[in-house]
């Protein structure tokens, strides 16, 4: 089983990192990291470069794809190699997902048109013009189609998609062995949780 993650400039590091930890750890995995071209990628903040071990044109035919999101995705969500990509490899994926705004990036490429999906919370009604239905769960199965919603929310995705995969058993091995029992010191995930001025204060400045 190919996963393969995408990597583009500015993405977000724990939104690939996170599915990667969940879903490498499947049985039979192979674990790709793919971008236009092979070699360092660096992320949203560009102190840390994840490498591309294969290029778009080496990668054809995986059977997950996962697309992270970005602070900036106007470049991949643009048309060119990796809407392209994304439209050629979708019509055999087993699971296309994304994570945090990579949602805009799979609607952009029309690959969410009619179907529900998330984001991160600043974004979920930027895929409304790409005829998706935004919803504010944190991780959405439509089809074949998986969204989790900001950031850490792949980590979600990544251990329910191993169980749809896998089992219950094998996810929650990969749970057991990952240590995955958060207790966050603070209770301000989620806009409906957070201090209402400080829900505020980012909705006015945006992702």
């Amino acid at each position: 089983m190919q996963i393969a993650i995408l990597l583009y400039p500015g993405f977000t590091a724990l939104d690939a990192i996170g599915p990667y930890e969940m879903l490498n750890a499947l049985p039979g995995a192979e674990t790709v990291f793919v971008a236009e071209r092979r070699g360092p990628v660096r992320n949203d903040s560009g102190r840390l470069g994840l490498v591309a071990d294969a290029a778009f044109d080496e990668v054809t035919r995986p059977d997950v794809v996962v697309v992270p999101g970005g602070p900036d995705t106007s470049g991949p969500r643009d048309p060119g190699p990796v809407r392209d990509w994304l439209r050629a490899v979708d019509a055999s994926t087993t699971w296309t997902t994304s994570v945090c705004t990579g949602s805009l990036i799979l609607a952009a490429a029309g690959l969410l048109k009619g179907r529900r999906a998330t984001s991160h919370w600043l974004a979920l009604e930027e895929l409304v013009p790409y005829g998706a239905e935004p919803t504010g769960e944190r991780v959405v199965f439509d089809g074949k189609y998986v969204t989790a919603a900001g950031v850490s929310s792949g980590i979600d995705m990544g251990l329910t998609l191993a169980g749809r995969i896998a089992g219950d058993r094998a996810a929650q091995t990969i749970q057991l062995l990952t240590e995955y029992d958060p207790e966050p010191p603070y209770d301000a995930g989620s806009p409906e949780k957070a201090p209402a001025d400080l829900v505020a204060e980012w909705r006015a400045k945006g992702v």
